[in-house]
């Protein structure tokens, strides 16, 4: 059953129709591809999560990251747990408050990262590389509204 034939749904145009459902398909697809990529690492979402916040904002309390993440504090305990035991990150003692736990990315853990990086360059000229500019820019423009109404329905970043 597609979405759009919902009860509730009204006044959708068939190419409006067909483009969310690609917009579906989309998100499946990409989160299938980068679920198989976290896994080969023996990473979850929420774990690369945790490894993305330390990269982008530096070493972290646990309690910080329990409230960026916007889970609760025994929740990041048990990713942190993980995380260490595979190498990807470090505990170390707060310099001024002996309760607190700062956790950093070990040096495996920025290698991964930067790993990252070179994925994504290979997989964007796989998936968009043979896409002319003026098409890419199009369909970037179109994703930007997209994204701008979507979060703007959901209140969402």
């Amino acid at each position: 059953m597609k979405w759009t034939s919902l009860p509730w749904v009204v006044g959708v145009s068939a190419a409006a129709d067909q483009t969310m459902d690609q917009l579906f398909d989309l998100a499946v697809v990409l989160g299938e591809v980068m679920n198989n990529r976290l896994a080969e690492h023996g990473l979850t979402p929420a774990r690369a999560e945790i490894l993305w916040v330390l990269h982008g904002t530096g070493p972290r309390a646990q309690r910080e990251l329990s409230r960026i993440l916007k889970c609760t504090p025994r929740n990041v305990t048990g990713l942190v747990d993980a995380l260490q035991a595979a190498g990807f990150v470090e505990r170390t003692a707060h310099p001024t408050d002996r309760r607190a736990i700062i956790v950093r990315l070990s040096e495996q853990g920025q290698s991964l990262i930067a790993g990252w990086g070179t994925d994504r360059d290979h997989g964007t000229a796989q998936v968009l590389g043979g896409i002319p500019a003026g098409e890419l820019a199009i369909f970037s423009a179109v994703l930007d509204r997209v994204l701008a109404q979507l979060r703007a329905t959901y209140n969402r970043r």
